[in-house]
C-alpha cells in the first residue's frame, strides 16, 4: 500500500538559492519582462485574440479551424506570459550539507557505451559526496562489445564503492535500473545514464530539496556534453538549456515536473519502492513499455500524491546525437513516450493539489493544441504560397520573432552567441522535424528503442 504523503502545509519549509544576480542578469530580467508587454501589446493591437473573442460570442466555433494562426499566436501568447512568471518565481533549493547528506545509492545502467561508462562511473566516485554515505551500482545490461571491462577497470578503482553487476542477456533499460534499484540501500536513489557526466556538486544538490516530505524526484539540468560536434549538438544544446533552465523551472513551482530524466534523477526510496513492479510491467495498449522510463515513473509519483521538482544547481553533461538520422530516432522515441504518458496524466492532473492542477490544466492543453494547429497552418500554408508568396515571409518572421524572444532565457544561463543556434533550431524543427510527431503518434506501440 502507498503512503500518502504529508499535507504540503504541514511539510517543513526548505532554504532556496539562487545566483547572485549582476548587472547583465537584471538587464536579460528586464528586456525578458520589457519583451513580454511588447509581444502581449502586439497580440491586442493586431487584433489576434479578436476573432477568437467574436467566436465566443456568436459560438461558431468551426470558424477557428479556417484560422490556426489566429490560435497559434494565441495561445503562445498566454502560455509565455504564464511561464515567465512561474519561470521569475523558480529558486532552487539549497543543496545539503556534508553533514546532513542522506545515504545515497547510484544507479548506473549500461549497453553498448564503451569507455564513456567508464567516464559515467568516476564523475560519480569523486563528486562531493561522503563515501561512508555513498554506495554506486553500475549493471552492464548484457552489453555485447567492451563496456563490461571498462566497467571493472572502473570498479577497480573506486574498491568499495563501486559494485559491478552484469545481467545475462539484454533485457532492457527498465530490468538494468530495477537490478540495481532491488540493491539500493539508500534513502535517495540517484539514476544516471552511461553516457552522461555529473558536475562534482550535482549529489548534494540533489539531496537538498529531500528537506520537503512532499517531494519523491528531483530532477537534474541536462546539458550537452558534445555540443562542438555539429551544428545539430550545438542546437540542442540551447534546446536543452530551455527545456530546462525555463520549462521544467516553471513546472517545478507547482511541484509537477511532467518528465525527471533519466540522464540524472533522484528518487526518494520510500517513494519509490512501492511503485517498481508497476513501472517494470507497464504496458500500453496491450505492449510492453520498453522506453520513456523516466516519464513513466514520474507519472506513477505524481499519482500516488508525490511533487516532482527541478534543481538547476544539479548538473550533468549528456552526449547527444550528431546526424538527422539518429536526430529524428531520438525525438521518435521520445514522442511515443510523450503520446503515451500524456493518456495517462489526463487521468492523473485531476488528483493533484488544486494549484497544481489548475496549472497543468493550461500548460498541458495549450501545449497539446499546438500539434492540429501547427500541421493545419503548415497544410493552409503550403495551399496560400502559390497565390500568396507573402505568407511564406510573415509566418519565417513570426517564427524567427519568438525564437528570438525565447533567446533571452537563454543567454541568463549561458551567456553565449551560441542563442543564434536556438533561432536556427526553430526553423529547422518546423519545417525538418513536422512529420516526426505524427509518425510516433502512430506507431505508439512499438517496441524498437532506435537508438541502439
Amino acid at each position: 500500500m502507498i503512503m500518502t504523503p504529508p499535507d504540503l502545509a504541514t511539510s517543513p519549509a526548505y532554504p532556496v538559492v539562487g545566483p547572485q544576480p549582476d548587472l547583465v542578469d537584471w538587464l536579460l530580467r528586464a528586456a525578458i519582462v520589457a519583451g513580454l508587454l511588447g509581444l502581449t501589446w502586439y497580440a491586442f493591437a493586431a487584433d489576434i485574440f479578436g476573432p477568437i473573442v467574436q467566436t465566443a460570442e456568436e459560438g461558431h466555433w468551426v470558424g477557428l479551424v479556417k484560422r490556426p494562426s489566429v490560435i497559434w499566436a494565441a495561445m503562445g501568447t498566454l502560455l509565455i506570459n504564464v511561464r515567465t512568471l512561474l519561470w521569475l518565481s523558480y529558486r532552487p533549493a539549497a543543496p545539503a550539507t556534508s553533514a546532513e547528506a542522506p545515504k545515497m545509492t547510484v544507479v548506473i545502467p549500461a549497453y553498448n557505451e564503451g569507455p564513456m561508462v567508464a567516464q559515467s562511473i568516476d564523475s560519480v566516485a569523486r563528486a562531493d559526496y561522503p563515501h561512508d554515505r555513498l554506495e554506486i551500482f553500475v549493471v552492464d545490461d548484457g552489453s555485447t562489445d567492451d563496456t563490461w571491462g571498462h566497467i571493472q577497470r572502473a570498479a577497480a578503482r573506486h574498491p568499495g564503492l563501486v559494485v559491478a553487476t552484469r545481467l545475462p542477456k539484454n533485457m532492457g533499460k527498465r530490468e538494468a535500473l530495477a537490478q540495481g534499484i532491488r540493491l539500493a540501500s539508500g534513502e535517495v536513489i540517484v539514476t544516471i545514464d552511461s553516457d552522461s557526466v555529473i558536475e562534482p556538486n550535482a549529489l548534494l544538490s540533489l539531496a537538498g530539496p529531500f528537506r520537503q516530505e512532499r517531494v519523491g524526484a528531483v530532477a537534474g539540468k541536462v546539458t550537452v556534453m558534445n555540443r562542438e560536434q555539429g551544428v545539430i549538438p550545438r542546437m540542442l544544446a540551447v534546446r536543452f538549456i530551455i527545456a530546462f533552465d525555463l520549462l521544467r523551472a516553471a513546472q517545478s513551482t507547482y511541484g509537477t515536473v511532467y518528465c525527471c530524466p533519466g540522464a540524472l534523477t533522484a528518487y526518494r526510496t520510500s517513494a519509490l519502492m512501492p511503485l517498481l513492479d508497476r513501472w517494470l510491467h507497464q504496458t500500453f495498449l496491450g505492449a510492453p513499455c520498453t522506453f520513456g522510463e523516466d516519464r513513466g515513473l514520474t507519472n506513477l509519483l505524481l499519482n500516488a500524491g508525490f511533487d516532482t521538482v527541478y534543481q538547476r544547481t544539479a548538473v550533468v553533461s549528456t552526449i547527444v546525437p550528431r546526424t538527422y538520422d539518429k536526430l529524428c530516432k531520438m525525438f521518435i522515441r521520445w514522442d511515443r513516450s510523450y503520446v503515451r504518458e500524456e493518456i495517462r496524466y489526463a487521468r492523473i492532473v485531476w488528483r493533484r493539489p488544486w494549484r497544481a492542477m489548475l496549472l497543468s490544466l493550461f500548460e498541458t492543453c495549450i501545449t497539446n493544441l499546438r500539434y492540429p494547429v501547427s500541421y493545419a497552418a503548415l497544410v493552409l500554408l503550403v495551399i496560400l504560397i502559390p497565390t500568396h508568396p507573402m505568407v511564406l515571409a510573415r509566418l519565417l518572421f513570426v517564427i524567427g520573432l519568438f525564437s528570438a524572444f525565447n533567446m533571452l532565457y537563454y543567454l541568463r544561463s549561458e551567456r553565449s552567441t551560441d542563442f543564434l543556434y536556438g533561432i536556427l533550431y526553430s526553423y529547422f524543427a518546423f519545417f525538418g522535424l513536422f512529420w516526426i510527431f505524427p509518425y510516433a503518434a502512430v506507431t505508439v506501440r512499438a517496441r524498437g528503442w532506435l537508438t541502439r
